[in-house]
């Protein structure tokens, strides 16, 4: 049984709840009207509704989390799971396989040991998604009768239904603040135990990144791992080559469409703009690398600059750059359209041309808003990964040269995780820490520009 089935009957008995107690609520207010009641008859409504919902889901979704396990250990308490092998990848196949024929997403097996696994997995999956739908039902319909016998008159169903409307908001804000929370511990906990076998130091300060994911996890490995060049390199693609190219682009289109273009030409220029922040990141790979990497290398070697590659820092930042133009024009258009009206006729009234009142007056004031498009931008930029991937390669180089290829923390990181190394080998482990040396370079900008923000915001308000 879909774990969807009982979903939808859990808001089809909150929907009869609904409707029947918002019809009580109707007989109360005709025997002893409004000024008798209260609260509104769909408060009601909602109390019974939330009664019924909220206990048949939470159920729903502990069923559906454990109701895996139930079924693998009815399936192997069967005497045809007898023949299956002790452990490993083999065992897992086999009952993956049973499991995929009962529920009927494949129609074939490949492995003779699984066919007499499919009928003890169908049974299962049929007696425990029975005893699921039952549960949901039966739980959504105690809590539809305990809410319902409590609907009186003066029963306050509104403040009722506004303190879990409350306690609701609560929860999502504080599973995202705990994801965050964890997020950070894991990556604290992975970085401690890399740091007990590299030197953290020799990480930080080291000039020499060539991990070996094969190679034995003993000690002596500390000159493998200095990560500067790729600190380098995240700050050089994405915080220089990628800013030179988004930040002028983007205040000078944000300022045009707010100060100079006519309503019409606005109306079509902006929505095209933001076009290219919803385009996929692996398209503007492909563009780097088939397209602006190749146009780099063959401008150099026209120039007169020998051994240009098609994998370069340059063609990854242009790109990269274009990327984030949006989130700068965005953010700096919001911040200029924010102005008051009256500071730029205030700076017209005393003689000032328009580009002088754009300069000295409006972009000050918005300021705020594009110091934060800003480090909104470099945050993004930073975290890129499949541009660097496929138009900077994979050399971890310290160098000023922006022909030279180069790599990112975030490119690296997505190289070590997908290599063949164990979880526990240092390669590995390298990960994390360059994962939590990243957060904390993104923290630190957010802090900055919430200064920059908080201190521009004063002197204009």
């Amino acid at each position: 049984m879909s774990p969807v089935v009982p979903i939808l009957f859990a808001l089809g008995l909150g929907l009869s709840g609904w409707l029947a107690a918002r019809a009580r609520a109707r007989g109360f207010q005709r025997t002893f009207g409004r000024a008798g009641m209260a609260a509104l008859p769909q408060y009601y409504g909602w109390y019974v509704a939330l009664w019924i919902v909220v206990p048949a889901l939470l159920f729903a979704a502990i069923w559906s989390s454990v109701s895996p396990d139930l079924v693998l250990a009815h399936v192997l308490a069967d005497p045809a799971a007898a023949k299956l092998p002790a452990f490993g990848f083999q065992r897992q196949a086999i009952l993956t396989e049973a499991r995929a024929l009962a529920e009927g997403t494949v129609t074939a097996g490949f492995n003779p040991l699984s066919k007499p696994l499919v009928a003890p997995f169908r049974e299962a999956l049929r007696q425990l998604g029975t005893i699921g739908l039952l549960g949901t039902v039966l739980l959504g319909l105690a809590g539809g009768g305990f809410g319902f016998i409590r609907l009186r008159p003066d029963f306050a169903a509104r403040g009722r239904v506004e303190r879990a409307t409350m306690t609701g908001l609560l929860i999502a804000s504080l599973v995202a603040i705990f994801t965050t929370f964890g997020i950070l511990a894991s990556l604290a906990f992975e970085t401690l135990r890399f740091f007990q076998l590299v030197n953290p130091l020799d990480f930080l300060l080291g000039t020499n990144w060539s991990p070996d994911p094969m190679a034995p996890a003993n000690a002596g490995l500390d000159h493998n791992y200095g990560a500067v060049p790729l600190f380098w390199g995240t700050i050089y693609i994405g915080a220089v080559i990628a800013m030179i190219v988004a930040i002028p682009l983007g205040l000078m289109s944000a300022i045009y469409l707010t100060q100079y273009a006519s309503p019409a030409l606005r109306k079509w220029m902006k929505p095209l703009l933001e076009i290219l922040a919803g385009v996929p990141t692996v398209v503007y790979g492909y563009f780097a690398a088939l397209t602006v990497a190749p146009l780099v290398r063959d401008v150099a070697l026209a120039i007169g600059i020998s051994g240009a590659s098609s994998e370069s820092a340059l063609a990854a930042g242009l790109v990269m750059g274009i990327m984030i133009i949006p989130l700068v024009s965005s953010m700096a258009d919001d911040s200029i359209a924010a102005v008051p009206q009256a500071m730029r006729d205030g700076s017209l009234a005393l003689g000032a041309t328009k580009s002088e009142t754009i300069h000295r007056v409006i972009v000050p004031a918005a300021l705020p808003g594009i110091v934060a498009g800003i480090m909104l931008a470099v945050s993004r930029a930073i975290g890129e990964t499949m541009i660097v991937v496929m138009a900077a390669g994979r050399t971890a180089r310290l160098s000023a040269d922006p022909l030279d290829g180069m790599t990112t923390v975030t490119a690296q990181i997505v190289a070590l995780l997908t290599s063949e190394g164990t979880p526990d080998h240092p390669a590995t482990l390298s990960a994390y820490a360059l994962g939590f040396v990243l957060f904390l370079v993104t923290l630190a900008l957010n802090f900055i520009a919430l200064r920059v923000v908080k201190r521009f915001r004063e002197a204009y308000e």
